[in-house]
């Protein structure tokens, strides 16, 4: 943040120079005080990066840097934040509030684990597991029996990681990396409880590659992002276009198109910041803009987006590119009284065995080394293992992100681990059709599985890996309803970043015999229709001249292959027409085909099934048009009944009000007061102005009160955890009680707010975790 180096001296007294970045940014240890008053000026290379060019000309002289005496200050209050964001990220996105119903115990339930052979332990242990790995992070934050907790945190948290792939993502792996990175590195030398104990940890020197290692992966971390942005359909504003339309982005609304903030803002400011915020916070006279705009991002992600603790602790990683003293010159402001609660500022750090020191530069022939100097030292096999570890690791994440030829058919559409490889919001999906078909491969007989059965996540519609657990898993339950030799076909239509409708799997193949190894290009993945991908304008112009009760869909297919659908009979004038390719089209009922040509457009029957085949050697795209009459039925009654309502209230209305239409005044605000509503429309919308209302009155309350509900919910949500976890282990310790009485404990655990309308099972739906992710 200052663009003078600060040195301590042996005797702890603080001199300038000129500052740097990564390399020696920071309070370092060499003697000092005895150097000559005029000293020889820093070059250019080390004012910018904070080290000389030949720190970097042999092996020993690059291990004594990377070893280099730093300040533990920025490093200790880092840990202090990050233990703490941890121990509140168990009870929220690791799920301890809702343990047991994320894992069901003993209910047949399908699950995704990175290896087959893990399971999760029964339901008490579970508990046990989790009360380990908060009890690890506040050990962390604590600073107490850091290594031990450390391990406890790390191991129970990527034991749960593992556990579940369907909760993967890239921020709750990094929290992993950070975690391992925490385990090896000296944190606890300052702040700590550790150092209260033993005063040789306390306020000791940390060796530069502690701040070298973590600073690496937070630029990864942004770099990277911002690198898998270049793609092009980021670049063209297609992968977040739904953000634009959040409330955070009216500011902009009011000086620019929907359109101009989706490109310019969302994906232009966000592509742009995620390639330059490591660059920009790496050196000292970009470093404060950086901070200001990270911050502003992250506060913003933290409510566009459920990501629980991550922009927290993006935020907590910002000051790392700091001066390593900053926390004793920022709290040395602070006000006398609040020293004893805040991280010491006095005395300088003391020399530790973990760095390398040099002998102080020879000046004159008279000058001392004053009494309480480190005394300098040479590199040894400690100090080179870590700096060959810090070498490694950083190559090593530097990889990863583009390990895609090794691991093969993980993330859909693009081979690789997806959730290493800090692809962060670079992919939208939705899902139009999803059809599980089961033969009995004894009776040959045909049927139809509901998409979430035996399962309580989605995610597993997009990978597949997960789709060929769920359907071996499917494979081993069937036999129980008399369904022998089952064989298993997923007909699954995606669309991603706004693309064409089109199958991710192929639907004639048994996925249960299905061959599928992570370090082979899957045979049944169909590929991403990427020659598709310029429709995208056109779907634009399209939808712009449709009226607002008309939709459309976008279907694009491989040659041999066919959609069966149905249309309901609430959807008049369904049509189908052809866009590129060649299709035909059969009315099942009738048993007559029809071929279509590009242009062309049929009408098909309500109530009736009809199937769409891809003919000729290329894929086919085409389009549903309809309307939902029902639900255009449903608008014009809530229009009539709101204008009835509004006439009544402001006495326009002459003629007296039926008597089944009493509700409309007043009476609407009153919970359940729809119960003795016989009329069904009348019923729905009742229900969606008491909906409305109370939107109106969320978004219109005052700071206080969104910060009491927030409480509140917060509250409730940890009392539950923390009463859960305590008949867990009551369980471990003395046995389970009588059925009766863990009912009412549960009961009384899970109990809710006043005044709430909503189920736990609604909350669970909305919480991290619980949605698609």
């Amino acid at each position: 943040m200052e663009g003078r180096r600060r040195y301590a001296t042996a005797g702890g007294q603080m001199t300038e120079g000129a500052g740097g970045s990564e390399g020696g940014r920071g309070t370092e240890t060499e003697p000092t005080s005895a150097l000559p008053k005029k000293c020889t000026p820093d070059s250019w290379m080390k004012r910018v990066f904070g080290f000389e060019k030949g720190d970097l000309s042999s092996w020993e002289r690059f291990v004594c840097l990377l070893n280099r005496p730093t300040d533990p200050a920025s490093l200790g209050v880092f840990r202090f934040l990050f233990g703490l964001l941890m121990a509140l990220d168990v009870t929220q996105e690791r799920g301890l509030s809702h343990l047991d119903y994320k894992y069901l115990d003993g209910a047949p339930i399908c699950r995704f684990p990175l290896f087959d052979f893990l399971e999760p332990l029964p339901m008490d242990w579970m508990y046990f597991v989790y009360v380990v790995m908060f009890l690890g992070a506040v050990g962390i934050m604590l600073g107490c029996f850091y290594r031990f907790s450390c391990l406890m945190f790390i191991s129970t948290y990527w034991y749960v990681f593992f556990l579940d792939k369907t909760a993967w993502n890239n921020h709750s792996y990094l929290y992993g990396l950070i975690g391992f990175q925490l385990t090896l590195m000296d944190a606890n030398r300052y702040w700590s409880i550790d150092g209260l104990w033993n005063p040789r940890k306390r306020n000791a020197h940390v060796p530069l590659w502690n701040y070298t290692v973590v600073r690496t992966q937070i630029f990864i971390v942004y770099f990277i992002a911002g690198v898998k942005k270049l793609d092009a359909d980021w670049v063209e504003g297609y992968s977040m276009q739904y953000l634009a339309h959040h409330w955070l982005f009216d500011p902009f609304k009011l000086v620019l198109p929907v359109e101009t903030v989706n490109l310019l803002v969302v994906h232009g400011c966000g592509l742009v910041l995620d390639l330059s915020a490591g660059y920009l916070l790496f050196f000292d006279a970009t470093r404060p803009f950086a901070m200001i705009f990270v911050t502003y991002f992250h506060c913003m992600n933290s409510q566009l987006f459920s990501i629980g603790m991550f922009s927290y602790t993006m935020l907590a990683t910002t000051p790392l590119f700091c001066y390593p003293d900053w926390p004793r010159r920022c709290f040395s402001r602070f006000p006398e009284f609040l020293r004893p609660l805040l991280p010491p500022v006095a005395p300088p750090p003391q020399p530790s065995v973990s760095c390398v020191y040099r002998p102080p530069q020879a000046a004159s022939s008279d000058r001392q080394t004053p009494p309480s100097a480190p005394t300098p030292s040479r590199p040894g096999l400690k100090h080179k293992l870590w700096s060959l570890f810090t070498l490694l690791y950083v190559a090593e994440q530097f990889f990863m992100p583009y390990s895609h030829f090794i691991t093969q058919g993980y993330n859909n559409w693009t081979n690789g681990l997806y959730g290493y490889s800090w692809d962060m919001m670079v992919h939208s999906r939705s899902h139009q059709h999803v059809k599980i078909t089961y033969r009995d491969g004894k009776t040959g007989e045909i049927g139809y599985l509901n998409p979430g059965v035996f399962t309580q996540s989605r995610r597993w519609k997009d990978h597949g890996d997960m789709l060929k657990q769920y359907a071996s898993c499917l494979s081993h339950y069937l036999p129980k309803y008399n369904i022998s030799e089952p064989e298993i076909y997923f007909d699954i239509w995606v669309s991603i970043n706004e693309r064409f409708q089109q199958r991710i799997f192929d639907p004639r193949v048994d996925i249960v015999k299905a061959e599928w190894s992570p370090f082979r290009p899957n045979p049944w993945l169909m590929s991403l229709l990427v020659d598709l991908s310029p429709w995208r304008t056109k779907f634009l112009e399209i939808e712009g001249t449709l009226d607002n009760q008309t939709e459309v869909v976008f279907i694009a297919d491989f040659p041999g292959l066919h959609l069966e659908n149905y249309v309901s009979e609430d959807l008049g004038n369904t049509s189908v027409q052809l866009l590129q390719g060649q299709v035909a089209v059969e009315i099942v009922e009738e048993k007559r085909n029809y071929t279509l040509q590009p242009g062309e457009k049929m009408k098909l029957p309500a109530g009736a099934y009809h199937k769409v085949y891809t003919v000729g050697g290329e894929p086919s795209c085409y389009m549903y048009i309809y309307v939902n009459t029902t639900e255009a039925a449903l608008q014009r009654n809530f229009s009539q009944l709101l204008e009835l309502q509004e006439r009544v209230r402001n006495g326009t209305e002459t003629e007296p009000l039926p008597l089944e239409l009493a509700p409309l005044i007043g009476e609407y605000e009153d919970e359940g007061s729809e119960v003795n509503v016989t009329n069904p429309v009348l019923q729905v919308f009742l229900r969606r102005q008491r909906r409305m209302k109370e939107v109106k009155k969320r978004r219109e309350a005052s700071f206080l009160q969104r910060l009491h509900r927030f409480a509140v919910k917060k509250y409730y949500m940890l009392r539950r955890g923390f009463l859960m976890t305590a008949i867990a282990l009551r369980n471990l310790a003395l046995g389970p009680p009588p059925l009766e009485q863990l009912t009412l404990e549960v009961a009384y655990a899970t109990m809710r707010e006043p005044n709430s309308p909503a189920s736990l099972d609604d909350d669970l739906k909305q919480d991290v975790g619980h949605g698609e992710l």
